[in-house]
C-alpha cells in the first residue's frame, strides 16, 4: 500500500476527497494544529481572524477551488473585493459564495478565450479588451455591489491608453475589442466602446463623455491627473492655514531694486548660473552681458528685469488662458539670450530632473488650465504664491528657466499684494529642493509650507534701502554659504 504524503502546515490547506489526505487533516485538526475557517479550507495561522487569511489568498484560493474560473468585469481591473467585500467571477453557473469577508459573485458566462491571462493557479484574467467590454455590460446594482465600473472610470482608463501610448494603441485596442465582441456576443458592449473611443479620438461628439478627464482630452485639453492630486492636496492644506501678513518693507525704488538683484541672483545660483557676487553687479549696473559669458549674463540680467520691475511684479493672472500668456511672456524677457531654449514657447520635449519626471509636453496646457480652479480659490498672498510657485516648477512648461520663472511668479504674488517677496538663499537651496521633493514624490505639503513661511520671515529682514548693508545681512545670514556649510540664519 503507498504511503500518503504528509500535509505542510502551509497558512492555507484544501479538503480532499482522497481518504489518506481527509484523515490527515482531520488529525491536524482534533490535535489544534490546524483549524478550518471555511468550506474545504482550513489554515495553520491560528492567530489571525478567518477574514484576513481569506483576503490575503483569495487568488489561489479561486484558482483552486474552482478551476477554469475567469475574473471578471470590475475585479480584472481592481483586483480587490469592492466597498462591500465582493469580487465578480464569470464561471460555468450563476452562483453568490460567501467566504469570511468576501463574497464571491459567479456568474454565468464564456470560459477563459485566447489572450485571457493565467493569474493563479488556474484562476484566469480577463484580457484588457474582454474586461471593457464585461464594464459596459448593464448592470442593475450600484456601488460597491455593480459588477461593472462607472463609465467616468472607464473613460479614463481608456484616456490613459492615449496617454501613455498614444492614439495607435488605443485603436488597436479597438480592433481587438471588435474580434472579441464578435467571439462574445458582445455587440452591443462594443458599440458603447466604439463610442466612448470615437470621441475621445475626437471623431464623435463628447457630449457623451462623462469624466472631466475625458471631456477634456476629447477637446484636445489632456491633462496630468495625477498632478492635479497634488495640487489639490497643496490647496487643501493652504486653505486650512492663517499665514502671517508680513509687509513690504522695500518700498522706495532703489530698496526695491536692490532687493530684486539678490533675489535674481540667487535665483540664478540655485539653477547653477554662478557669479561672483561683484561680477553680478557690475552686469546689472552696466546691463552689459560678459562676452565670455554672454548667455549666463543675459539669464541674470533677464530674470533682474522682471524682479525689478514694480509693474510686471504687480500683473496676475485672471484666468487659466491668462496664466499661460503671462508665462509665455515673462519667459519670452527672462530667456532672451538663449534662442536654442525657445523663449516663451512651452517644451517640445520632455524634461526631468534627477530622478523626477515632469508633467509630458502634450499635457502642459490642460495641467495649467485645471492648475487654475484651485488658485483662484486662494485668498492669502502668501497661499497663491506658494500654490503658483509648487504650480510652475511641477508642470516645468519650459525647455530651461522653469525654476527660476515658478519663483518670479510666487513673488508676483507677494509684491502684489505689497507683501514681503521671497529670496531662497544658496544656504537654504537643500531645503527648498528637498521640501518641493517631498510634496512631489511623497504628496506631503506641510514641509513644503514650512519651508517657505521661513524663507519669508528672513526675507522680511532684508532691507535694500542701503546696499552693502543688505549684503552685511546676507553674510550675517550665512546666505552666500553652500547648503553643507552653514544654516540659514534670521537675523532680527
Amino acid at each position: 500500500m503507498e504511503k500518503s504524503r504528509p500535509i505542510h502546515l502551509q497558512e492555507i490547506i484544501y479538503g480532499s476527497p482522497e481518504s489518506n489526505v481527509s484523515r490527515q487533516i482531520s488529525k491536524l485538526e482534533k490535535e489544534g494544529k490546524i483549524r478550518k475557517i471555511a468550506s474545504r479550507i482550513y489554515t495553520s495561522n491560528l492567530e489571525d481572524t478567518p477574514e484576513d487569511i481569506i483576503q490575503r489568498n483569495i487568488f489561489p484560493i479561486l484558482g483552486n477551488q474552482y478551476p477554469g474560473a475567469v475574473l471578471s468585469h470590475r475585479s480584472a481591473f481592481e483586483f480587490s473585493p469592492t466597498s462591500t467585500n465582493q469580487l465578480f467571477v464569470t464561471y460555468k453557473y450563476t452562483k453568490k459564495v460567501k467566504l469570511p469577508g468576501i463574497t464571491i459573485r459567479f456568474m454565468e458566462g464564456s470560459e477563459a478565450i485566447k489572450g485571457d491571462i493565467s493569474f493563479s493557479g488556474e484562476l484566469i484574467v480577463s484580457q484588457l479588451e474582454r474586461a471593457l467590454l464585461e464594464n459596459l455590460q448593464v448592470s442593475r446594482q450600484t456601488g460597491g455591489d455593480s459588477k461593472t465600473l462607472t463609465y467616468p472610470e472607464i473613460e479614463e482608463k481608456l484616456e490613459k491608453i492615449i496617454r501613455v501610448n498614444g492614439e495607435a494603441e488605443l485603436n488597436s485596442v479597438r480592433d481587438r475589442a471588435r474580434d472579441i465582441a464578435e467571439q462574445l456576443g458582445m455587440q452591443k458592449e462594443f458599440e458603447k466602446l466604439n463610442k466612448i473611443i470615437s470621441a475621445l479620438l475626437a471623431t464623435h461628439p463628447a457630449t457623451t463623455l462623462k469624466s472631466p478627464l475625458a471631456v477634456a482630452r476629447a477637446n484636445n485639453l489632456p491633462y496630468d491627473p495625477v498632478r492635479i492630486q497634488v495640487f489639490e492636496t497643496l490647496f487643501k492644506a493652504l486653505k486650512k492655514e492663517e499665514f502671517k501678513n508680513r509687509e513690504e518693507q522695500n518700498t522706495t525704488t532703489r530698496a526695491y531694486r536692490n532687493f530684486a538683484f539678490y533675489e535674481s541672483y540667487f535665483s540664478n545660483y540655485i539653477e547653477g548660473t554662478v557669479f561672483e557676487i561683484d561680477t553680478a553687479k557690475r552686469i546689472i549696473a552696466t546691463q552689459q552681458p560678459l562676452p565670455a559669458r554672454n548667455e549666463d549674463s543675459h539669464d541674470v540680467l533677464g530674470t533682474y528685469q522682471l524682479a525689478s520691475n514694480k509693474q510686471e511684479m504687480r500683473v496676475l493672472p485672471y484666468s487659466g488662458e491668462n496664466l499661460i500668456d503671462i508665462l509665455k511672456y515673462r519667459h519670452a524677457i527672462m530667456l532672451s539670450a538663449r534662442t536654442d531654449k525657445k523663449p516663451g514657447v512651452f517644451k517640445d520635449k520632455n524634461n526631468q530632473a534627477g530622478n523626477t519626471s515632469f508633467v509630458d509636453m502634450e499635457l502642459v496646457n490642460g495641467t495649467l488650465l485645471q492648475s487654475f480652479d484651485f488658485y483662484k480659490a486662494l485668498i492669502h498672498p502668501f497661499a497663491k504664491a506658494a500654490y503658483i510657485m509648487f504650480v510652475v516648477s511641477e508642470v516645468h512648461p519650459f525647455l530651461d528657466g522653469n525654476g527660476r520663472m515658478a519663483r518670479i511668479m510666487m513673488n508676483a504674488e507677494l509684491s502684489a499684494a505689497n507683501h514681503s517677496k521671497i529670496i531662497i538663499p544658496t544656504v537654504y537651496r537643500e531645503d527648498y529642493l528637498g521640501a518641493l521633493r517631498k510634496l512631489t514624490r511623497n504628496n506631503d505639503p506641510e514641509v513644503y509650507i514650512r519651508m517657505l513661511n521661513r524663507a519669508q520671515a528672513f526675507s522680511h529682514t532684508l532691507l535694500g534701502d542701503d546696499m552693502p548693508y543688505m549684503e552685511a545681512t546676507l553674510e550675517a545670514s550665512n546666505a552666500f554659504k553652500e547648503s553643507n556649510e552653514g544654516i540659514l540664519k534670521i537675523i532680527v
